[in-house]
């Protein structure tokens, strides 16, 4: 029930005018998708990235009717931001144009990778520039902050050109349609796809606002090539023959109202049948696995053959794996360590593998959210910690919603609702009609409530032996009578909420 999570503002509410510049270190949506709400409450916070980066940026905050102050930069160039000076370096990512940021401070500087890997193969010919990494090490590194996501993945993260075989397969043998789910900002993965199609003689069709938009900023600019008639409007595909058609579409992570899940539901106008194949070519994001099985599993039913990163080799990760990292380390030479961008488990496997190269366990920091990092005299060390949870958005509502918002929907969800409506006499306490049980969603039948009415009499009868007079109160002991007697007898925890009126 929450459309999306943003990170907590609080801690620089009240320092906000302090904001010299918001840097962008690529465009995926993980990393552009707060900048809207932040400039909500200060617009004119400049936003420091790449053409891309700043494009795919400005495109989403014109939907928030937001004109952002945005200055362009490119690999190689440095760049004033009040006391901090930036200097820029190419990194190779699943994303054209990505940047590391070097932050030179009268404290120290601080290098950060931002998401990148090694790919010595990439599809747009631009690699992680590893001679700047060297010359910034030789410079001296106070802070090295470094991308955490495969940190527990040995070895070397393959190369994007790997998978082009296996996609090249996929068209050569779908019999039907090729439909095929991305990120709408997986700029490299849609260039494979677009040119495993038109290799294989068919037209692509992008679906879903998001997709559209971004591929034709792309393509604009210069990163995305589509040969001329390869992409016809989605309204078109209707005329022509199934095995001509690819359509490239949102929903790789089981969103609801993306595209692809819409066509699972039979809720879109593509009604996917027997002999289309559906290429999910992304990863799956922990947390979304029932999602995305829930989604395949209806694609199934439908007749499509489903094909992922489990069943062929379709993706490869946007993030460097341990020898990547560790090559890092050893160029780079940093004096402190920061992993960033991952769970504890990829953050503390990133710790070990910088220990391994020689990095004191002194100058490690694992920080968590909210917490906060001084670099001091050439040592970087936790100092504190600020107020840093989540911020959900509900419809326009935004932070309204609470974890203890979610743990009611998702009790609600699980067990259903029960509502104890009782009838009473003020002075007795006593029902003057039986307790009625109302339900939604929670399954029972016609004796499940047999017993609970003889206990909430019961429990009445506590209330007026203990004077409690407030009709809050009494129907809080009805909520736990009523929760504790399903739980006894039939294991059951649906929310309960209990009514009282006097007669």
């Amino acid at each position: 029930g929450i459309d999306v999570i943003l990170p907590d503002f609080t801690s620089i509410r009240d320092r906000l005018d302090d904001i010299e510049c918001i840097v962008l270190t690529h465009g995926h949506e993980d990393h552009i998708g707060g900048v809207p709400y932040l400039l909500k409450e200060r617009a004119d916070i400049p936003l420091i990235g790449s053409e891309l980066t700043l494009a795919f940026i400005t495109a989403k905050l014109k939907e928030h009717r937001i004109t952002p102050k945005t200055i362009q930069v490119e690999a190689g160039e440095k760049h004033k931001a009040g006391s901090f000076d930036l200097e820029f370096v190419a990194v190779n990512h699943s994303i054209p144009d990505a940047l590391a940021v070097m932050i030179r401070t009268k404290a120290g500087s601080v290098l950060h990778t931002g998401d990148f890997k090694m790919d010595q193969f990439p599809l747009d010919g631009r690699i992680t520039d590893l001679r700047s990494f060297a010359r910034l090490g030789e410079e001296g590194v106070d802070l090295f902050l470094t991308d955490s996501t495969n940190a527990e993945v040995p070895g070397f993260t393959m190369s994007e050109k790997d998978l082009i075989p296996a996609i090249d397969q996929v068209f050569q043998t779908s019999p039907r349609r090729v439909i095929v789910s991305s990120f709408a900002s997986h700029v490299h993965r849609i260039q494979q796809v677009l040119d495993a199609a038109h290799a294989n003689g068919r037209k692509v069709a992008f679906v879903g606002r998001s997709m559209v938009r971004n591929m034709k900023i792309a393509s604009d600019l210069g990163y995305l090539n589509i040969p001329k008639g390869l992409v016809v409007d989605f309204r078109k595909i209707q005329s022509m023959p199934d095995h001509k058609i690819t359509l490239v579409c949102t929903g790789s992570q089981g969103e609801p109202m993306a595209a692809l899940a819409r066509m699972a539901n039979g809720d879109h106008q593509i009604q996917v049948g027997e002999g289309d194949t559906v290429l999910m070519a992304s990863s799956l994001i922990p947390g979304n696995e029932n999602a995305i099985y829930g989604i395949i599993n209806k694609l199934t039913d439908l007749g499509a053959n489903i094909v992922h990163k489990g069943n062929a080799k379709v993706h490869v990760s946007g993030h460097a794996s341990a020898g990547e990292l560790v090559y890092c380390y050893n160029i780079v030479r940093p004096k402190n360590v920061m992993p960033v961008h991952g769970e504890s488990k990829h953050l503390h496997a990133n710790a070990e593998l910088a220990r391994r190269t020689g990095v004191p366990e002194d100058h490690i920091v694992i920080a968590q959210d909210g917490m906060t990092v001084d670099l001091i005299d050439g040592h970087a060390k936790i100092s504190g910690k600020v107020e840093a949870g989540l911020v959900y958005v509900d419809g326009q509502t935004i932070g309204a919603a609470t974890e203890d918002t979610l743990a009611e929907r998702r009790l609600l969800s699980g067990g259903g609702v029960v509502t104890v409506v009782a009838l009473i006499d003020p002075d007795t306490y006593q029902p003057v009609e039986p307790v009625e049980f109302l339900t939604k969603g929670f399954v029972h039948d016609k004796r499940t409530f047999d017993g609970a009415q003889n206990q909430v009499t019961k429990a009445l009868s506590r209330a007026k032996q203990d004077k409690v007079d407030d009709i809050g109160e009494i129907e809080e002991l009805i909520v736990e009578t009523v929760s504790g007697y399903l739980r006894r007898n039939y294991r059951r925890e649906p929310a309960v909420m209990a009514v009282v009126v006097d007669a």
